[in-house]
């Protein structure tokens, strides 16, 4: 029975995972926020680059204020790059922003 329910859930494929699997060249860190930007400031500031799967804004879990960073997830890594090259080291509401490819959790790259 086990093995019969493994075999059913490792066999469910949704696009996120085939998306994410493909690497992290379409998700992309952004540091430096100002503690006031949000995800739909983001969402709508990142959208002129391409499809935006998902948006996050990284908060404290006891304040619920900003810590200052967050993730994009563009559809495509063309979209990703475009926006890396062009937002990288901008002003984005009053505060340069720096941007680079996420890694994933756990890596021995992560800063």
């Amino acid at each position: 029975m086990f093995s019969s329910l493994f075999a059913r859930c490792s066999s469910i494929t949704s696009p996120l995972r085939n998306l994410t699997t493909r690497g992290s060249c379409s998700k992309l860190f952004v540091g430096g926020l100002s503690y006031d930007t949000n995800e739909p400031v983001l969402k709508s500031e990142f959208e002129k680059f391409g499809e935006i799967i998902e948006v996050k804004v990284i908060c404290d879990h006891k304040s619920g204020k900003s810590k200052g960073y967050g993730f994009v997830l563009f559809h495509s890594e063309e979209a990703a790059a475009s926006a890396l090259a062009s937002m990288n080291n901008q002003l984005f509401e009053g505060r340069n922003i720096r941007i680079e490819y996420a890694q994933p959790k756990g890596s021995i790259y992560q800063k």
